[in-house]
């Protein structure tokens, strides 16, 4: 999740397929909330590395697409950084580890809900950049964390990088939906390029 600091101013997403074959992800309607990790211990636990900002979320998932795999989930617990799961289809250990570096994703409709003026980062990534007269400067590529505010990583026409804060000062507007981002660069971000 990415949010503007105001400091400077249900089908899961699966499509039908031909009887007998395992049913097409759409993906583009899925969101990845985590990475399979390594085994914990000897009962078939897998350590989730959470990739995303609402690690609360699994605690209450009966079942979660694991990589093409809709898998069920026998229960949940919370480790230092990683979230445990262990799914009905994988009870042992040595079957489990099959697992490890798949993505767990979500139906987009799944997805936690966002206050006003947040928007999801996979959502800011690939948007165009306008400035405030409509002219194009590149595309969102990237979001970074900065601690004070995130910077939106944009890859110019001519393909140099501009760094945007997420300031209110600074995007005046994100139509998520339009595909666009309108921008008012400061004078010296401008020139450093």
């Amino acid at each position: 999740m990415t949010r503007l600091s105001p400091s400077a101013a249900n089908n899961r997403g699966l499509k039908a397929s031909k009887k007998g074959q395992q049913p097409k992800i759409d993906m583009k309607n899925r969101v990845t909330i985590g990475k399979v990790g390594a085994a914990h211990g000897i009962h078939g636990e897998m350590r989730i590395i959470p990739l995303t900002d609402f690690t609360d979320r699994f605690a209450g998932m009966k079942e979660v697409m694991v990589g093409d795999e809709l898998l069920h989930i026998e229960s949940c617990k919370y480790h230092k950084q990683f979230v445990l799961l262990k799914f009905r289809e994988y009870p042992v250990r040595e079957d489990a580890m099959r697992l490890t570096g798949r993505l767990l994703t979500v139906d987009r409709s799944e997805a936690a809900p966002l206050e006003e003026g947040e928007f999801y980062t996979f959502d800011i990534i690939g948007l165009k950049v306008l400035d405030e007269s409509g002219e194009e400067l590149g595309t969102v590529e990237n979001v970074l964390r900065t601690g004070s505010n995130d910077v939106y990583q944009a890859r110019r026409t001519d393909g140099s990088e501009l760094l945007i804060p997420a300031l209110k000062a600074v995007v005046k507007k994100i139509d998520v939906k339009g595909g666009i981002m309108v921008v008012t660069i400061p004078e010296e971000t401008d020139d450093a390029h």
